[in-house]
């Protein structure tokens, strides 16, 4: 668990992180390389998830490349899907990380969303349900792993 007091919002007791794939963990549907460092750091203390309807049909050997759990998702209502999975997971203890509008609402339900802004850009929807908007993977996985970087940008 990764515990996080932000002074005037309140203590987060992270347990699970979950991650969209493409446009978030992937561009162009390859996995950036750094993201495999990253949960490999973040695994010791959180279940760290990749969220995908498997576009490229690639996911559960992408999870276990990168040591991670996988939730597959069926083609339509994907991001009522995904609020779903959020919420089944404990909302209150996700950190979500998205990018596409289907991606808003678990943004939305989770205790901290994170809408990152990289090479694929954005959904309006996303960045406006998202607590934190970040330029890279690195960086969203950034603030999990340094959660301080997190404190200093929710504190009120």
């Amino acid at each position: 668990m990764i515990d996080v007091e932000v002074p005037g919002v309140g203590t987060f007791a992270i347990e699970h992180v979950v991650l969209d794939v493409n446009g978030t963990i992937a561009v162009d549907g390859a996995v950036v390389a750094s993201v495999a460092e990253h949960v490999g750091r973040l695994s010791r203390d959180v279940t760290v998830w990749m969220i995908t309807a498997d576009t490229h049909g690639v996911a559960a050997e992408t999870a276990s490349g990168l040591g991670i759990s996988v939730e597959i998702i069926a083609p339509g209502s994907e991001g009522a899907q995904k609020t779903a999975f959020v919420e089944r997971l404990g909302a209150s203890g996700v950190v979500a990380v998205g990018n596409g509008a289907n991606d808003a609402g678990m943004l939305a339900a989770a205790a901290v969303g994170v809408c990152v802004v990289g090479p694929e850009g954005a959904a309006a929807q996303a960045v406006s349900a998202a607590d934190v908007v970040v330029t890279s993977i690195d960086d969203a996985l950034g603030l999990l792993v340094t959660p301080s970087r997190l404190v200093a940008t929710l504190r009120r």
